[in-house]
Formats: C-alpha cells, structure tokens, sequence
C-alpha cells in the first residue's frame, strides 16, 4: 500500500490530503474539502503530469534564449528527460510565439513552443 501526502493547488485553501492505495487504485482520501480538490488528488496519486517550461538556445537572433513550454501537460516521470532533449535544442531566427520548437518530445504527442516575445 503507498500512502502519499499532496497539497492542493486547486485554489488558495492549500489543502493537505492523504491519498493511500495501489497503482491506479485509491483505497482512501481524506482533507480535501472539495470535489475538485478530490479530483486533482486522485491524479496527482494515479498520473501526475507537469506544464514544463524551459529556455532554448536562439541563433542569429537579438537574445540568445527563448522561453519555452509544453503544449500540454508531461507525465512527471519523463520531465528529466524532456530537460534534457530541450538542453540540446537551438533554433534559428526568426521565432514567433507558438511557434514549435520540439515536435513530439520523446514520442509524446507534446510539443514544445516558444512563448517568448518574436525574435
């Protein structure tokens, strides 16, 4: 049984909630005051996923980094890993903003695009 303790980020109140179970099963949650509180424990516990942003390196551009983020949330677990293909990455001006960066990161479906200003 895994027991793990998650702070709610869902809104201000911040509530710790105690998540016990299995892989993809819950056996019990308790401190969440609210349903939506609930859900976002359950998958942080079950499949907990992170926005990743980042800088890559510009060529020929006015700066030399642009921000970067994903497209749609990673799974935790390969955050490490998409640092480390986003680390190796440069672009060539012009960039404008949305534009992708990293198409399907790691075979993911995500993609990385700029967010910073065009350069």
């Amino acid at each position: 049984m895994r027991k793990k303790d998650i702070i709610c980020i869902i809104c201000p109140i911040g509530c710790k909630i105690t998540v016990s179970g299995e892989e993809s099963r819950i056996d019990s949650m308790e401190g969440h005051t609210c349903k939506r509180g609930e859900g976002y424990a359950k998958d942080e516990f079950i499949h907990p996923v992170r926005i990743l942003t980042s800088s890559v390196k510009v060529n020929n551009g006015k700066k030399q980094l642009i921000a970067v983020r994903s497209d749609k949330p990673v799974p935790k677990e390969l955050l490490l890993e998409c640092m480390e293909e986003i680390k190796r990455a440069e672009i060539t001006a012009p960039i404008k903003c949305k534009d992708i960066v990293i198409k399907d990161i790691l075979g993911t479906g995500i993609n990385i695009v700029a967010t910073g200003c065009d350069i």
